[in-house]
């Protein structure tokens, strides 16, 4: 969501960093097309998984409301687009060294509210934003064809069943552990305009990852569990606030929750996987969980291990982020979409949570 002077913050999928001797190479720019149709409807086609921020400002006297959103690397050449009906013009820019500049200035007068404007990633590579109803309308115009062809498709015998968990779970088999004793923050990851990763059938990761956290909680707090989330519904949160929410609280542990993602063209690629960053809580709390997943549900077990994620490294008690499945992945995907499976990850995330604290206790 936007608002006033601030930007939308990077969304669903990050983009490789390569750090060049001298002389360095020009990086190209991840905006590869951009279209505004008859409806008002942005479209951009970028680079896979490359990271976009955006932002609003409202204009004011001769000068008219402006929307603009940056991309890594650098265009071939800046220009300016003249713009029909509301909108006035479309520059594309360089605002600093390696950052590509979409600019949509609108016509003055022109009245927007940027808490209506939403940035969607709804592919790999492809972006969506709707755009303010204005009685004078829209007139089409872009550049390039914002249209992309998948040149390996899954196949349709790739969309299986969910499976069946290994060993299904009840509030009942958790453990009990000192009422009022701990306090624990969840993590769920991405939110708002950030999808995080999107799979198979368009899932969205922070979707899949708001309800399993929610459960999570919903079940350290039925055993007495002080339990805090860094966010509880479809909202943004910089990761810095996350870590911060989290040291301020005194909390036991910390476990931020999220799912994966490769490529569509790779449904093969499965599996579990969960990090910590040094401490050695938090490598037995990610164990911990581990374990408790991998005894529940059927996965491709990718381990515990060391990670750098933000979220694990600037908070100071024992942490671990648990990706619970490739939502690109076929078997995982199909688990991920199943409200039952999601329940028995839940269940097992909870487990492993409580019989950590009672180890610690």
């Amino acid at each position: 969501m936007l608002n006033y002077g601030c930007r939308l913050g990077l969304l669903a999928w990050a983009a490789v960093v390569v750090v060049a001797t001298t002389p360095p190479a020009r990086a190209f720019s991840a905006l590869g097309a951009w279209r505004i149709n008859a409806d008002g409807v942005l479209e951009l086609r970028t680079t896979p998984y490359a990271n976009l921020t955006a932002s609003f400002d409202a204009g004011g006297g001769n000068r008219g409301p402006r929307l603009w959103i940056d991309l890594p690397g650098s265009p071939a050449r800046p220009r300016n687009i003249a713009g029909a009906g509301v909108i006035r013009q479309v520059r594309i820019g360089v605002p600093e060294p390696g950052i590509t500049r979409l600019v949509i200035e609108f016509m003055p007068g022109v009245q927007i509210d940027p808490s209506q404007l939403k940035l969607i990633g709804t592919d790999k590579d492809s972006w969506r934003l709707q755009l303010p109803n204005q009685q004078t309308g829209y007139f089409a115009l872009g550049e390039g064809n914002v249209e992309r062809i998948d040149p390996v498709q899954a196949p349709a015998e790739t969309q299986v069943a969910p499976r069946q968990p290994i060993r299904p779970l009840r509030p009942t088999d958790l453990a009990q552990v000192t009422r009022g004793r701990f306090r624990i923050v969840i993590d769920p990851g991405h939110g708002g305009p950030d999808p995080g990763a999107v799979g198979i059938g368009g899932t969205q990761e922070k979707d899949v990852v708001l309800e399993i956290s929610q459960q999570v909680a919903e079940l350290l707090r039925s055993r007495g569990v002080d339990v805090l989330l860094t966010r509880n519904g479809d909202i943004d949160v910089d990761l810095p606030p996350r870590a911060q929410l989290a040291n301020n609280s005194g909390a036991d542990a910390f476990v931020s929750i999220h799912a994966n993602a490769l490529s569509m063209a790779r449904p093969d690629v499965n599996g579990l996987e969960t990090f910590y960053y040094q401490s050695l809580q938090g490598k037995n709390l990610a164990v911990s969980i581990h374990s408790a997943l991998m005894q529940t549900i059927k996965r491709t077990d990718r381990g515990v291990k060391e990670g750098r994620f933000y979220v694990i490294r600037a908070t100071r008690m024992p942490s671990t982020l648990v990706e619970v499945g490739f939502l690109t992945g076929a078997d995982d995907a199909a688990d991920l979409m199943d409200p039952a499976h999601r329940r028995q990850i839940s269940l097992a995330i909870a487990a492993g949570i409580l019989d950590y604290l009672r180890l610690v206790g």
